[in-house]
């Protein structure tokens, strides 16, 4: 067994053991492969070894891969997208991420008609003062749902966040309980999102604890980015 395969076994045992502490599958949590940097030969070990999500976060780096790996697995869109960038991404990403606007939800919308596709989404939701960070502020987050609902080519599957980094992964715990949070309230205003996109490499077993249904883990399988 290799170095990428012993990672992922680690994390899927790390995966069960904090869904058994809250109560939950295992098997309702995915494991999206960050593949930011990686290059394709590691990809295919990741893919022998049984993972199938794979999540890019530049479009220029991910095309390529794409295109030689092809749809035997499940491409996500994780990244920061530019609405200039979105007729490279709508229809072949499964799932895009990090939606934090009208303006890229009418533009994926406008794309996804186009290839005659209704593209998967998430909103990206902005917890922290962070300028660095992306997302819809809170207070935009449900407008953004009714408006987004509206449009035919897109499907709003639920939200997504990246907390503050803390070297305490416990301190993430506030901002992945506000999201679910957050979900709830939207989902009984009649909205059915059932996708929580939060926690990474250091803080995943936080946010299962609080509702994650994806985590995103790059560098627990690959190793740092170089």
């Amino acid at each position: 067994m290799g170095l990428i395969a012993e990672n992922i076994d680690d994390v899927l045992r790390k995966i069960e053991n904090a869904a058994r502490k809250s109560g939950r599958d295992a098997k309702d949590i995915k494991l999206i492969a960050v593949t930011k940097t990686v290059d394709i030969n590691r990809i295919k070990e990741a893919v022998e070894a049984g993972l199938r999500i794979f999540g890019e976060n530049r479009v220029q780096e991910a095309l390529p891969k794409l295109k030689e790996l092809g749809r035997i697995v499940s491409w996500h869109f994780i990244g920061h997208l530019q609405t200039n960038k979105v007729k490279d991404v709508a229809g072949n990403f499964d799932l895009i991420h990090a939606v934090d606007s009208l303006r890229l939800s009418e533009e994926i919308d406008r794309q996804a008609k186009k290839r005659d596709i209704v593209q998967e989404i998430l909103i990206e939701v902005k917890l922290s003062e962070e300028e660095s960070k992306f997302g819809m502020p809170e207070k935009g987050v449900l407008p953004l749902i009714e408006r987004a609902s509206e449009f035919e080519n897109i499907k709003i599957l639920g939200l997504m966040t990246i907390p503050p980094f803390f070297n305490d992964a416990e301190k993430t715990r506030p901002y992945f309980k506000r999201l679910r949070e957050i979900r709830n309230e939207a989902v009984k205003k009649g909205f059915n999102l059932s996708e929580l996109s939060m926690g990474m490499s250091h803080d995943f077993e936080i946010a299962i604890e609080e509702g994650a249904t994806m985590v995103r883990i790059g560098t627990a399988i690959f190793g740092e980015r170089k």
